[in-house]
């Protein structure tokens, strides 16, 4: 939960558990990162080739084991979120984002994404939607955690960068607390580079885009809550290679 001066200061949040995304009055960049659940803490660096993931002991962590140590995707790989709203197509980009795209469909291939429901929406200036709590409560992940990858870069000067329709990307409490939950940005968004881009929404944008439509429950601030029109993960798909 955002503290009441959080609130008050933030204008517009997103604060998803793993992710706060906080608009503060510092008017030369708009969006600061608050860190939450589970606690960010500096990464070892793993050897070439390799992913490394340190275990993850908060609260709402579920073990599920650990993904391969070693990717077992270096290309694209297609994923498809079954909702309760229709299909939502992925392209994951292995090549890029090895080691996310490892956890991921690992997750998927465990059936951790399975009767889960996006958590978090977003109307204003950030439009995202937010998946992959097995809780729902926003502070639920594996019980393992892991570095950033694929960071966007940003323009001299600029403490921005774009994170443009269709992006799928992680959500993180700061540095090497990656773990389940992932936004899909279903329009144009400026965000803090720190979050990993993974790959794309291939097909299923109209799915996001009426739930957006819909609107959230405003929970944590005008445009910025539950989506009033539930979104429910049945199921995920990794297409065979």
């Amino acid at each position: 939960m955002l503290s009441t001066a959080l609130r008050a200061a933030a204008g517009t949040v997103i604060a998803a558990g793993l992710l706060t995304w906080a608009a503060t009055p510092t008017p030369a960049t708009g969006l600061t990162l608050a860190a939450s659940a589970p606690s960010a803490t500096p990464t070892p660096t793993a050897k070439p080739g390799e992913c490394l993931f340190s275990p993850n002991t908060e609260q709402g962590a579920k073990n599920v084991g650990t993904p391969p140590v070693k990717p077992p995707y270096t290309s694209t790989v297609r994923a498809t979120l079954k909702t309760n709203l229709g299909d939502i197509e992925l392209t994951l980009d292995g090549r890029k984002a090895p080691c996310t795209v490892d956890s991921f469909t690992y997750l998927a291939n465990k059936n951790f994404f399975d009767k889960t429901n996006c958590h978090r929406l977003t109307t204003g200036a950030l439009r995202v939607l937010q998946c992959g709590d097995p809780t729902g409560s926003g502070s639920g992940g594996p019980a393992y955690k892991y570095g950033e990858e694929n960071l966007p870069k940003t323009a001299p000067g600029k403490p921005t960068a774009e994170y443009a329709k269709g992006t799928l990307a992680m959500a993180n409490a700061g540095p090497g607390t990656n773990g389940s939950q992932f936004f899909m940005v279903y329009g144009d968004s400026e965000l803090p580079p720190n979050y990993t881009v993974f790959g794309k929404v291939a097909g299923g944008m109209d799915v996001l885009e009426q739930v957006a439509k819909a609107g959230s429950d405003n929970a944590n601030g005008e445009g910025d809550g539950a989506p009033k029109r539930k979104v429910t993960i049945q199921d995920v798909i990794i297409a065979e290679r």
